[in-house]
């Protein structure tokens, strides 16, 4: 059981905190590239607490910065995009990407004020329509060359949400395999013409059974947890027979992402990122193995959830998450409807705007959030120390890390550490946008 002194090191991220100190050490997301689409390419952006704005200029460059004007505080997010910069509609600063200032267009005309006021900048760069941002000091680490940013961009789609909760417990819940048996059960299967791009709905691999009936039928697995390269490597195995077990393999991507199967054709890598300390926004980028995502259908699908220019959930607290008691009784376990997403947040957001870790009693099938807390605090401490924690890589140690594996099938009992890795590379071995270099090097 945690004190509240240990919980609150963890949860909170603003600067100047142990937690937020080891998470300016990565790449952030901090927006789609979607949402600098149009005529305004212009976003407000809060950030482990910090109040930024992005933009893009007239030459396509990226930019991000503090969001208060220098001058007298004035928001930068209200803001013109024009002469090669972003310019405070108060009195005409204008500011260029790298936060130079390039004119204080009020000023004398001699004035040499411009040449003194630098507005903070930070690094941002554009990876499989997600734009990310570094707010550390110095270098920002490596890349890792993962399936996600390694897939062409018609084998890629990028999406987020917005959950009103502390960014650990959303991402927690990916680290638990047992929760899906219950919180994603559903009474029926559904027609497999229609669950392209939906979590749970497909059949898995090398059988005929659809994971809503394995996750229903058969909801005591056995978990393994291991550590990886890059963070953690969760097993659930749930043994269908004499002959056949389920095997479903995911992954903890240190320090806030889970790389998790859609479906045998593709995977979800999902960040959860701090707007500040009760609210967070899930990244994912979708990756597909086969044939190009199809991207208008996967947008459509989740609109239906979730509002522009937001991205706030349609459901929530404000009205009981949908919540149907017939539904509960007849067709869900949660009776909140067949999105998965809806079903976490509320699981997530009813523990509070940031859990209480004092109270809780944490049983064998938490075994993945114990070991991903530890490391959690073992990278806490270095920072501390000034050492480099797990991930923040080099470009040499950053082509090195592949993957992650991840995959859900149906394969014979005894045999799953085998069963595994042979659809796992059958899998990498058919996608076109792999090289055979990086097949190998994932396969071992």
């Amino acid at each position: 059981m945690m004190s509240a002194e240990q919980n609150a090191v963890i949860t909170q991220t603003s600067a100047g905190s142990p937690a937020g100190a080891l998470l300016r050490q990565y790449w952030q997301p901090a927006a789609l590239a979607v949402e600098l689409d149009g005529e305004r390419a212009i976003r407000p952006v809060k950030l482990l607490g910090q109040d930024l704005v992005l933009f893009r200029d007239e030459d396509g460059r990226l930019g991000l910065i503090d969001r208060d004007c220098p001058h007298r505080g004035a928001d930068l997010a209200f803001g013109r995009l024009e002469d090669g910069g972003l310019r405070c509609p108060f009195h005409g600063w204008l500011f260029n990407t790298k936060g130079d200032c390039l004119q204080t267009p009020a000023e004398p005309k001699d004035s040499r004020l411009c040449e003194r006021i630098k507005q903070q900048s930070y690094p941002v760069i554009e990876r499989s329509g997600i734009i990310f941002a570094y707010l550390g000091e110095g270098e920002p680490p490596a890349f890792a060359d993962l399936d996600c940013f390694v897939a062409p961009d018609s084998h890629v789609f990028a999406f987020k949400g917005l959950i009103e909760c502390n960014w650990l417990q959303a991402l927690e819940v990916g680290m638990d395999p047992a929760h899906a048996s219950f919180l994603h059960r559903f009474f029926e299967d559904d027609d497999q013409s229609g669950v392209y791009g939906r979590q749970f709905r497909a059949t898995s691999a090398d059988s005929d059974i659809p994971m809503t009936r394995v996750l229903r039928e058969f909801d005591c697995p056995t978990i393994e947890v291991e550590k990886t390269s890059s963070g953690l490597r969760l097993k659930a195995y749930r043994k269908i027979s004499e002959a056949s077990t389920h095997v479903r393999v995911t992954n903890v991507l240190f320090p806030q992402a889970f790389v998790i199967p859609l479906s045998s054709e593709m995977t979800i890598t999902q960040w959860h990122v701090p707007i500040d300390d009760t609210n967070c926004y899930w990244y994912a980028i979708f990756t597909s193995f086969t044939k190009a995502v199809d991207k208008e259908e996967m947008r459509a699908q989740r609109l239906k959830l979730y509002t522009l220019p937001d991205y706030r959930p349609r459901v929530g607290r404000f009205n009981d998450y949908g919540f149907d008691p017939y539904e509960q009784a007849h067709k869900t376990y949660t009776g909140m409807g067949d999105d998965i997403n809806v079903h976490d947040q509320w699981a997530i957001e009813s523990q509070g705007a940031v859990q209480d870790r004092t109270r809780e009693h944490l049983g064998q099938t938490d075994k993945g959030i114990v070991a991903y807390r530890r490391l959690l605090l073992e990278a806490i401490r270095k920072v501390e120390a000034g050492e480099r924690p797990l991930m923040v890589l080099t470009p040499e140690e950053a082509s090195a890390i592949r993957g992650p594996s991840t995959m859900d099938g149906i394969g014979p009992t005894g045999q799953s550490e085998e069963y595994w890795r042979d659809v796992d590379a059958r899998r990498r071995g058919g996608a076109s946008w792999l090289t055979e270099n990086q097949v190998a090097q994932e396969k071992n």
